[in-house]
């Protein structure tokens, strides 16, 4: 396989890496902050947006990782349900009478005294839903009431929506005002940007044991960008199948063009004009200045739960290398999906 053509250890794209391997910038660390901020001190909804493949379930699984282990989350992969079939599943999932998964009052009366009883225990117990843009407006509203489950001085169920861009606009109606209200904190992942992009690449290659400049191209990395838009699940499809096709092809580094044909093959924004020809080398000057913050940044990769930094890219790239042309931009919140 291609692995040991390019020198891995690993397939650095397809697989979920040791969770002591998440790529984490500053960013991330805040917004995994909030979000454990939100559970561990029970605050009302907690709100996680950001676009597909931008690694929201991936930043809820750490948080739930780094909980307490007597903790107890019901997790709804699939709102798509109507009223009865949210109070089932409701009853299902903690573990209440078979009265109560046919009656939302006796549901109701049960959560509570189970709230109650966890809480006078310290123990902690949250909800929360994924792909929650799906939820309808009834069902909304059924997890606003949820939230009003308290005692005089705290929540006894902590609620997390997370949802896509779509989600923050609907809870900014007039109708939802009331659920809009109860958002205690709110999270947002965007996109990586370029040098975002590259550093996350050059991570995953040195993780998986191996030399980023003799794997990709700058020129590939640029196109990898350009073609996922800094969407991380994207780039995994694409580095993956890049790699695969450079080792059927014997190419090594993984060059821009053998990048264009897989972003064709999955029909991926480049277009053929874009695709045909290598870019000239920056001037000196602008290379020598683009590879110094790049290579800064890709050194600002620390290891899950500890602040040293990881050497990413290395000594052994070149101010011409993959990074030369690579322009560092302000970030905003992201977060990186580690499966393909």
């Amino acid at each position: 396989m291609y692995e040991a053509f390019f020198g891995l250890r690993e397939r650095p794209f397809s697989l979920s890496p040791d969770p002591k391997f998440l790529f984490m910038t500053p960013h991330h660390r805040e917004a995994l902050s909030n979000l454990t901020y939100g559970l561990a001190s029970a605050r009302a909804i907690t709100l996680l947006i950001g676009e597909a493949g931008t690694g929201k379930t991936t930043l809820v699984r750490t948080a739930l990782s780094n909980a307490a282990p007597d903790s107890e989350y019901v997790v709804v992969s699939n709102p798509a349900l109507t009223r009865a079939e949210f109070v089932r599943f409701l009853a299902a999932s903690f573990g209440l009478s078979a009265d109560a998964s046919v009656s939302k009052a006796a549901c109701l009366i049960e959560l509570d005294a189970l709230l109650r009883e966890r809480r006078v225990k310290r123990k902690l117990t949250a909800l929360l839903i994924d792909e929650a843009q799906s939820l309808s407006d009834e069902l909304l509203e059924e997890v606003r009431l949820l939230s009003n489950i308290e005692t005089d001085t705290e929540k006894l169920l902590p609620i997390v929506l997370i949802g896509q861009p779509e989600l923050a606009t609907r809870i900014n109606s007039p109708s939802l005002r009331q659920l809009k209200q109860r958002i205690a904190l709110r999270c947002e992942l965007a996109p990586l940007d370029l040098s975002g992009t590259a550093s996350y690449i050059a991570s995953r290659l040195h993780v998986a044991g191996s030399t980023p400049a003799a794997t990709f191209t700058r020129d590939a990395v640029i196109m990898i960008h350009e073609a996922s838009q800094g969407i991380p699940r994207t780039i995994n499809v694409l580095c993956d199948n890049a790699l695969l096709s450079g080792f059927a092809t014997g190419e090594r580094p993984v060059g821009r063009r053998l990048v264009a044909d897989v972003c064709r093959d999955f029909s991926v924004g480049v277009s053929e004009a874009n695709a045909a020809a290598e870019p000239a080398a920056p001037t000196d000057t602008h290379g020598h200045q683009a590879a110094e913050a790049v290579h800064r940044t890709s050194n600002e990769v620390p290891l899950t739960g500890t602040d040293a930094n990881a050497d990413v890219a290395g000594d052994d790239i070149p101010r011409a290398g993959m990074f030369a042309a690579l322009q560092p931009r302000p970030r905003r919140l992201s977060f990186l999906w580690m499966k393909s």
